[in-house]
């Protein structure tokens, strides 16, 4: 029996007899991020950034100069991650702000979870000039959405690889790891306490998107199905998707055809304001 069976068999047994205990310590290893290293391909770009520490001691990095992209990495994610489209972003003329989450990289925390990625967003938001566009991976796309519903403004926002309904995910987690059913509804419980938030809120069905926006996801995505970027388009009316075929969940973020993408729309948006200031 390999390891991760033995953990799902132990939560199946436990959980029958004491629910609570089995969703509390589940919850814990949930919402605690590890703090991963750069890859070595991330370490030129890296060398390139100017470090800067926001309010409350959100840490970030900055390239470039120009009309400001905000971006936020998924979980136990990086900013590097994005090395491809910032250095796009860059020669494009933007300034790109990319931001270590709560509890990732330098910035503070031991735990997070979707809310508190939203948040760190609005309070970058509240420091940086007026933003050209907000782009999120994964939890950092779902946190994006969210914090548009929360006073974030941008002239469009970058959703990649992100879920739409944060319950289907904690759902899916809770019977991956063997969890049998009142100890998942205990874990969802905690989950919502600790966020702040139910989750059933914290669903693109229910949001008001009103703004144009990227959706792009890869088909082969083994952690976040590709039914969830639909999901998303669905409930936004302004929205472009984009499918690429193989990309999984990390690799997308280097793919060519999002880094097109992402710099065709903000072309776009710039080019629609200069006609509205000649008109």
């Amino acid at each position: 029996m390999n390891s991760m069976n033995w953990v799902r068999g132990f939560n199946a047994t436990v959980g029958w007899v004491a629910p609570q205990a089995v969703a509390s310590n589940l919850r814990r290893q949930f919402m605690t991020p590890r703090r991963l290293p750069p890859r070595d391909w991330e370490l030129p770009l890296l060398a390139q950034a100017e470090r800067i520490t926001l309010r409350f001691g959100l840490s970030a990095l900055r390239w470039g100069s120009g009309p400001t992209v905000l971006l936020m990495h998924g979980w136990e994610g990086r900013p590097t991650q994005f090395a491809e489209l910032i250095k796009a972003l860059v020669q494009a003329g933007y300034g790109v702000v990319a931001l270590d989450a709560p509890a990732h990289g330098r910035s503070p925390g031991e735990e997070a979870n979707v809310v508190l990625f939203a948040r760190a967003l609005l309070e970058a938001a509240g420091e940086l000039p007026p933003l050209q566009a907000v782009i999120g991976h994964s939890m950092g796309g779902a946190s994006a959405l969210l914090a548009t519903q929360l006073g974030l403004r941008a002239e469009a926002v970058v959703s990649i690889a992100a879920p739409s309904r944060i319950l289907t995910m904690l759902r899916r987690f809770s019977h991956y790891m063997g969890l049998p059913a009142r100890a998942r509804a205990h874990f969802v419980r905690l989950v919502e306490e600790k966020a702040g938030m139910p989750a059933g809120k914290l669903d693109v069905r229910h949001y008001q998107l009103d703004f144009p926006g990227l959706i792009v996801h890869a088909a082969d995505d083994p952690l976040v199905p590709y039914s969830e970027a639909q999901a998303i388009h669905e409930a936004w009316f302004d929205s472009r998707l984009l499918r690429i075929e193989q990309g999984g969940h990390q690799r997308v973020l280097a793919d060519p055809q999002l880094v097109q993408a992402v710099v065709q729309l903000l072309a776009s948006l710039r080019q629609a304001s200069l006609s509205e200031l000649a008109s």
